[in-house]
C-alpha cells in the first residue's frame, strides 16, 4: 500500500515538489503559460475586447487559465489574472492602452495613500475564476494563485505605469521612507486577503512575484523586498501551513541567497540570469527550486534550446526542482518549441 507522501506525488507531482519531495522526472508549468503566444487564446481575446475584460469575465479567465493544459498537459495550472489587481481594489483606476502597458491612476507620487477609496468587489471576478477553474482540472494537476509582491506592486502604484529602472520610485523611497512604508504596509495587508481569499477558493500553491527587485540596492531590498514578502509567508503559514509559497525576486542575484533564507518561502524561483548551479551549491539544502530557461533559448528552439534545457536538468542533481522558464514566455514562441521542450524534459529521465 503507498504512503501518503507517494500517493501525492503520483497524484500532483508539482505540488509534491513545492512540498520538497525530489521527481524523477521534474514537473513543469511555464510563466505566462495562458497568453499571446496561443492562437486560442488570442481567438478569445480576440472576441471579449481587452486584455482586462477578460480577466473581469471569470468565465473567460477561467478558459484562457486551462487552454495550456489542454494544449501541452503541464502539471500546473496558473490563475489568469494580473498583479494590478491588488492596487485597483485599493481604489485606482487600472487601464491597459494599446502597445502601452498598463496604468494605474491617480498616481501616487503626487496623491495621498488615504485619499483612495478601495473597491475590494473589484477582486471577486479573481475569486470567481479560481472556483470554475478548481472545477475543471484534472486530478494530476497542481493550481497555482498568485500576487504581486509589494514592492514591484508599488512601483506601479507610485509612478503610475512600468519603467524600466522604477527610479520614480525608488526616488520616493528615500525621500520619504515613511510614507512609503505606508503603502508597502497597505500592499501587504491587502495581499495577505487576497491570497488567503484564492486559497479559500481552490488554489493550492502561491507564486508572489517581485519583478523588479534587481533594481534596488541591498539596503533596500531587505527593507522594500525582504520584509514585506517574509510578513506575508509568515501570515499565509499560519493560516494555510499547507499550502507552498514559491518566492520569485526576479534580477535579485546575490541577494538571492538572503532572500531564500529571511523570507520563510517554500521554494524559490530563479531567474534566467542565475547559474543554476551557483544556485544549487548556495541556496539552503533541500529546498525546492523553480526555473530557470532562458525564454529566448525557447524561442530559438532546435539544439540551442536543447543544451539550454539540459543545463538546467543537470544543475540540480538532488533538489527537488520545478522545471520552468527565468520569466514569462514571450508571445513570439513557436508552439514546436513548448513541444520540443517538454519532450526533453519528460523524456530525459525515461
Amino acid at each position: 500500500m503507498k504512503s501518503r507522501r507517494e500517493t501525492l506525488s503520483d497524484q500532483k507531482p508539482l505540488l509534491a515538489t513545492l512540498r520538497g519531495q525530489r521527481q524523477t522526472i521534474p514537473p513543469i508549468w511555464l510563466m505566462r503559460q495562458a497568453g499571446r503566444y496561443l492562437p486560442e487564446y488570442r481567438a478569445l481575446r480576440a472576441a471579449k475586447g481587452g486584455f482586462l475584460d477578460l480577466v473581469n469575465d471569470s468565465d473567460s479567465a477561467a478558459e484562457v487559465t486551462v487552454q495550456p493544459l489542454r494544449r501541452f498537459g503541464f502539471d500546473g495550472a496558473i490563475l489568469f489574472s494580473d498583479i494590478l489587481m491588488v492596487p485597483s481594489a485599493m481604489g485606482q483606476q487600472l487601464s491597459f492602452g494599446v502597445g502601452e502597458g498598463p496604468a494605474l491612476t491617480p498616481p501616487l507620487i503626487d496623491t495621498a495613500l488615504a485619499a483612495l477609496v478601495a473597491v475590494p468587489a473589484r477582486l471577486d471576478p479573481v475569486y470567481a475564476t479560481v472556483r470554475k477553474v478548481a472545477a475543471m482540472l484534472d486530478p494530476h494537476t497542481t493550481f497555482l494563485g498568485f500576487a504581486g509582491s509589494p514592492w514591484t506592486v508599488a512601483t506601479y502604484m507610485v509612478a503610475g505605469h512600468g519603467s524600466k529602472d522604477q527610479a520614480e520610485t525608488r526616488r520616493f523611497a528615500y525621500r520619504d521612507p515613511q510614507a512609503f512604508g505606508a503603502i508597502i504596509d497597505a500592499i501587504t495587508t491587502l495581499t495577505i486577503d487576497y491570497i488567503g481569499q484564492q486559497i479559500e477558493a481552490g488554489v493550492e500553491a502561491i507564486q508572489l512575484f517581485d519583478s523588479w527587485s534587481g533594481s534596488l540596492s541591498p539596503a533596500q531590498f531587505e527593507r522594500w523586498v525582504i520584509a514585506p514578502n517574509a510578513a506575508i509567508t509568515a501570515a499565509l503559514h499560519a493560516r494555510y501551513p499547507d499550502t507552498p509559497v514559491i518566492g520569485f525576486p526576479k534580477g535579485a542575484g546575490a541577494k538571492l541567497a538572503a532572500y531564500a533564507r529571511e523570507t520563510g518561502v517554500d521554494a524559490i524561483g530563479l531567474d534566467e540570469t542565475l547559474d543554476p548551479a551557483w544556485a544549487d551549491a548556495t541556496l539552503p539544502a533541500g529546498m525546492p527550486v523553480q526555473g530557470n530557461l532562458d525564454p529566448l533559448a525557447l524561442i530559438t528552439g532546435g539544439e540551442t534550446l536543447a543544451i539550454a534545457i539540459d543545463r538546467v536538468l543537470a544543475a540540480f542533481p538532488e533538489r527537488p526542482h520545478v522545471f520552468n522558464l527565468g520569466h514569462g514566455i514571450l508571445q513570439d514562441t513557436p508552439i514546436a518549441h513548448v513541444d520540443q521542450l517538454l519532450a526533453r524534459v519528460r523524456g530525459a529521465a525515461a
